[in-house]
């Protein structure tokens, strides 16, 4: 069996010539022929080369693997039960799903408060991010959710100034920060700016929290699916030529006369800036994480990737031993597109197995008496049921789970449903609910009621579509945690989901269905 789609995908604008007779370890035709136009991913290189390294077209989309692991989190089922309740009185009236208390607080001292256990873990310098920013932020501050600022954001920004290799200002980055900050509500959810190499040597940290009044900020190694530094393509000369002056990696050189002449008659569209990869030592990380806390930022975390078992486990202790408020560890699989796709298809260690080592590293800690960081899990999570499943499994250290395509493809959506409304050409299966964006959003009278009119009418549809996906995934985890008798978020264990095999029971140490509850049950049959 080959778990690998190979030679052909949409995300590489791909296709192979044949549909019935592929080579399963190849993924070419089993018949190539001449005289074929190169639709496949090798013969589409042959022409377009480094270009087909990237799924395409950038900007506009979001993208994921489509590698079929042995384990994933189907392999799981959620256990409900009929007996009592947890966190609630075990009384019928009482203990109903929209009792189910969904707000949490995460990390140090007074800690960062959210009325949901979401984090978007790091949507940075891309045009995907760019343009849809107002209903990831919007939303996310509405629904009392942490949203983060990828790496680069600053560095990246043409009307950003830069003196002596410092930011003194950053307009799209303030925005940014400003846009979450204004529609904040009652100190719930947190903006968080990322710091990678390129970041911290133009002092963004710095800007941040001295000019922005940023509270929380990331310290990145690498990134899920990246572990060579972050990446995106740029349509424009100048700004290449800027953006190597400000001492990016910029493919192909920008100052070379044969490279201008090729771009500007239309050999390439696209030039590629490319970020350096940080070098982790324990020193200079504990170092820089004490800058950071004289530098005023109230709290810190570090977002880590599918890397080998021993750089989680470095993960894991660096910041147990810097006693940081929270660690990202997110899968290789998905992201706002730059990734190289084989890299994301092929790269790290798979989700389950993360996340599985994650939990066991910080077990081993608690048991020497350590620091254990609380864990927000991320990596193709979109619905409730893996929400739960992943709060479970890393029980009781997952306090969050990290999620930023399903956000942005929320954040689109609405977006576009906004102006079909504006163009009066709302879809049929659409406009079925409605003429306006109180009959189709269906969240939207009753955040109007809260809002006031005034208020409401500022909200755009993007936000509105990542506000009501949220709605949706808030509904759904009560239903689930009510079912299994579990009536806040802290009162999830890693017994109220079973694994449906034997693989996945011996990857996690979750029972195997077969296995569960069979002291109880003894108990019950013999008594």
């Amino acid at each position: 069996m080959s778990f690998s789609k190979l030679n052909a995908s949409a995300a590489t604008l791909t296709k192979n010539r044949t549909k019935d007779s592929i080579c399963p370890f190849s993924g070419m035709c089993s018949v190539c022929v001449e005289g074929c136009q190169g639709i496949c991913e090798v013969g589409r290189s042959s022409f377009r080369g480094h270009e087909v390294l990237y799924p395409q077209p950038f900007g506009t989309t979001t993208s994921a693997s489509e590698k079929d692991y042995p384990i994933d989190y189907s392999h799981f089922n959620i256990m409900g039960t009929a007996v009592g309740a947890v966190g609630i009185e075990a009384d019928s009236d009482k203990a109903i799903f929209s009792n189910v208390k969904l707000d949490t607080k995460v990390g140090n001292e007074e800690g960062i408060k959210v009325k949901l256990p979401i984090v978007i873990p790091g949507i940075g310098s891309t045009d995907v991010a760019h343009n849809n920013w107002d209903g990831l932020a919007i939303g996310a501050a509405l629904t009392g959710t942490i949203l983060t600022i990828g790496e680069n954001v600053a560095g990246m920004d043409p009307k950003a100034i830069i003196e002596g290799g410092r930011v003194r200002e950053a307009p799209d980055l303030r925005a940014r920060v400003e846009t979450f900050q204004n529609w904040q509500r009652d100190g719930y959810g947190a903006i968080v700016v990322q710091e990678n190499i390129e970041d911290n040597r133009l002092g963004v940290m710095d800007y941040v929290i001295n000019e922005l009044g940023v509270e929380v900020v990331e310290l990145k190694w690498g990134q899920g699916a990246k572990d060579i530094g972050g990446e995106v393509k740029i349509s424009s000369l100048e700004k290449a030529q800027m953006l190597k002056k400000r001492g990016y990696i910029v493919l192909p050189d920008p100052e070379n006369p044969y490279v201008i002449e090729s771009f500007n008659r239309g050999g390439f569209t696209e030039f590629e800036r490319h970020s350096r990869v940080g070098m982790v030592e324990y020193e200079s990380f504990m170092k820089r994480v004490e800058e950071l806390r004289a530098a005023g930022a109230k709290h810190i975390t570090l977002k880590t990737g599918a890397y080998r078992p021993a750089d989680l486990a470095r993960a894991v202790k660096f910041a147990s031993e810097a006693k940081l408020d929270y660690l990202t560890v997110d899968g290789a699989g998905g992201g706002t597109g730059m990734s190289p796709w084989r890299m994301m298809n092929e790269w790290g260690v798979p989700l389950v197995e993360l996340h599985a080592l994650t939990r066991e590293y910080c077990r081993r800690l608690e048991e020497k008496g350590k620091y254990v960081p609380p864990l927000a899990l991320a990596g193709g999570f979109i619905l409730e049921d893996q929400m739960f499943k992943g709060l479970a499994l890393g029980a009781p250290y997952t306090k969050l789970i990290g999620m930023a395509r399903s956000p942005l493809a929320a954040a689109m959506v609405g977006k576009t449903i906004g102006g079909k409304i504006e163009e009066g050409k709302i879809p049929v299966y659409v406009e079925r609910f409605g003429q306006d964006v109180e009959g189709i959003f269906v969240t939207a009278s009753e955040l109007k009621e809260e809002l006031g009119e005034d208020t409401f009418k500022k909200v755009p549809p993007a936000a509105l579509g990542v506000y009501t996906y949220y709605h949706r995934l808030a509904q759904g985890l009560q239903q689930l945690m009510c079912g299994s008798r579990k009536f806040a978020l802290e009162h999830i264990t890693r017994d109220d989901i079973c694994a449906l095999t034997r693989e996945a029971a011996d990857i996690t140490g979750i029972d195997y269905v077969m296995d569960m509850d069979r002291e109880e049950v003894d108990k019950i049959l013999d008594s």
